[in-house]
């Protein structure tokens, strides 16, 4: 694509660059960061409860939320959380390079079709956790990794373009009913105590063990299916996260049995 083309297509360029190609778009997000901390010294004061009792290591560190792998149906949920960040890497490593693959115009800003879907998808959370459950809702964004990525391996850049946006769109349905709902889960799970080292434990081992171990899977699968000339087998790679997506739905659905009363719970 020359740089004139790049310009009539995408509509997002700074310099002479497509947004995809330059800095600056780290720039809007130093900017953006500084301005959000100076603003946080303007919100209302709020001292932490408690200032007299003892802290102990224990507590500081959050390990009383270690407590919570007592229940067999969480430690199943958490578990399937680290093993589903491994297809989840996945897509934020290697979508934008195969939707450039395809030849697709501003890959960068198609991509925030995720990010609508996600803002329309988490609206019906509230609603769909007391009406069908929390394990359901849960198998819900398990089987919506899966089809993200079946869409992505038999998308093209013709007639099956559309395919690649529906793995873009299923985004929302991705992380709000698995992650959304796994922090409503964790908070509905933990006492007052421990719901903030929970939540963090939580967010620690997907968002962190989860992920490094996911870019280092995608990173090895990727490697796999390139050819010394750097042509990528996208169908091959995309279905490696498609079968790991139905090794965690088989997994979750044979383990995870949840109480009647906290599936439903408001």
């Amino acid at each position: 694509m020359t740089r004139e083309s790049s310009f009539h297509g995408s509509g997002l360029l700074i310099s002479g660059l497509d947004m995809d190609q330059t800095a600056s778009t780290f720039y809007m997000a130093a900017i953006s960061s500084a301005l959000l901390g100076v603003f946080s010294f303007v919100l209302p004061d709020t001292p932490p409860k408690a200032k007299a009792a003892v802290v102990s290591t224990s507590s500081a560190l959050g390990l009383g939320a270690l407590g919570l792998f007592k229940d067999r149906a969480y430690l199943v949920f958490f578990i399937a959380a680290v093993l589903i960040c491994i297809p989840l890497s996945f897509y934020y490593t290697w979508a934008n390079p195969f939707l450039t693959a395809l030849n697709i115009e501003n890959p960068t800003g198609k991509q925030t079709l995720g990010q609508f879907s996600e803002a329309i998808f988490i609206l019906a959370i509230p609603f769909l956790f007391n009406q069908i459950g929390v394990k359901k809702m849960l198998i819900l964004g398990i089987v919506a990794w899966l089809l993200r990525y079946v869409f992505f391996a038999f998308g093209d850049g013709g007639s099956g373009l559309w395919m690649a946006y529906m793995g873009i769109i299923l985004h929302g349905v991705c992380y709000d009913f698995f992650f959304v709902t796994g922090y409503m889960y964790t908070e509905k799970k933990s006492s007052d105590k421990i719901k903030n080292a929970a939540q963090g434990l939580f967010t620690l081992a997907s968002y962190g063990l989860g992920m490094v171990v996911g870019t280092y899977v995608s990173g090895f699968v990727v490697d796999a299916y390139t050819t010394p000339d750097g042509v990528r087998d996208w169908h091959s790679i995309w279905m490696v996260p498609a079968y790991i997506s139905i090794g965690v739905l088989v997994f979750f659905l044979l383990f995870f049995k949840e109480k009647k009363q906290i599936e439903t719970a408001a």
